[in-house]
Formats: structure tokens, sequence, C-alpha cells
């Protein structure tokens, strides 16, 4: 009879328990709109900070682009202004080279007036005859020689003048690609929806 009486009161008092239970969970309020704006902006700052990595990784890209873009051009410079030099020097040589071809030309020219002089005067086979002849055929020799260093300096020259053109072109390049990842660096590093800059700019 005891035992009965213990478990009647054990079910009365399971079940008045979930009655209470039943009851609190009926009665829990929906979440107030503070605490749903708490979460949005939880929400919110998560996406920001997302947005905000993969924005710093972007900056950090362009700046090593820009970078070795301006390792390029300073390069790029370099070989243009020891092409440009090249170029100076070759004129130089070819104007020498000229003058020195002119000059044998002009002894040429008067070697011949001797010989046709001394060939009337002394006879072809004479002594003076075969002296011009000589100098002449000297004279011949240096101009040929003279000539040979003009094409030289000619071709020497001509190389030089696609070389630094190539690098020009390097250069010209170089600057377009400088310009467009400052440009990209530079909309990287504009502010936010949020007013907050999503990027910083790196050294020029």
């Amino acid at each position: 009879m005891k035992a009965e009486i213990m478990v009647r009161r054990g079910v009365l008092a399971i079940a008045f328990a979930g009655f209470l239970a039943g009851g609190a969970y009926a009665q829990s309020p929906d979440p107030t709109p503070q605490q749903q704006d708490i979460k949005s902006d939880k929400k919110d700052i998560r996406n920001d900070k997302k947005d905000l990595a993969k924005d710093r990784a972007d900056r950090n890209a362009d700046q090593r682009d820009i970078n070795h873009d301006k390792r390029d051009l300073s390069k790029d410079r370099a070989d243009r202004n020891a092409d440009q030099k090249d170029i100076n020097h070759d004129r130089a040589d070819l104007n020498k080279d000229r003058v020195d071809r002119n000059k044998d030309q002009r002894d040429i020219n008067r070697d011949k007036n001797q010989l046709a002089q001394d060939d009337k005067k002394y006879g072809v086979n004479s002594a003076q005859a075969q002296a011009d002849r000589k100098e002449l055929h000297a004279d011949r020799v240096d101009r040929n020689k003279d000539q040979k260093d003009i094409n030289h300096d000619r071709r020497d020259l001509n190389k030089d003048r696609a070389d630094r053109n190539q690098d020009q072109r390097g250069i010209n390049h170089d600057k377009k690609d400088l310009a467009k990842d400052r440009k990209d660096r530079t909309q990287g590093s504009q502010p936010g929806p949020e007013g907050h800059q999503q990027g910083q700019e790196g050294p020029a």
C-alpha cells in the first residue's frame, strides 16, 4: 500500500514538472529587435573582416607588382642609357673614319695626278713613276681600310640603335604597367561603405 502511494506521488510530481516546463516554454518571448540587430551586426563584422583581409592581400599584391615594375623600369633605363652611350661612341668613330677615308681619297687623287705627270715627264718606268705608283697603292690600302672601318661602325651604330629602341619600348611598357598597378593599388585603398579605408597605400 505504501509503495503504491509512493508511485502515485512520483507520477504526479513528474506530470506537474512537465506541465510547468511546458508553460514556461510557451510563455518565452520572441527575440527582440535589439537582439536581432546585434546578431545582424555580428554577421556584418565577420563579413567586413573577411573583406578587409582580402583587400589587404590585394593591396600587398599590387605593391609587389609596383616594386617589380620599378625594378624593371630602372634596369631598362640603365640599358637604354648604356646603348645611347654606345651610339654616341659609334657616331664619333664613324665621323673619324670618314675624315680619314676622305683624306686618303684626296691623297689618292693627288697621287694619280702626280703619277700622270711623272709618266709624261720621266717615262712610265722611271724611278719617279715607280715611287708614285707605290705611294698610290699605299694610299688605296689606307682608304680601303678606312672604308671597312666605316662599314663596321655603321653596323655597330645600327645594332646599338635597335637595342636602344627596344629598351625604350621596354621603358614605355614598364611605365604603363607601373601606372596601372598604382591605379589598382589606389582603387583598393578607397574608403569602403562604412567609411573605413579597406587598404593602406604603400610607399610610392
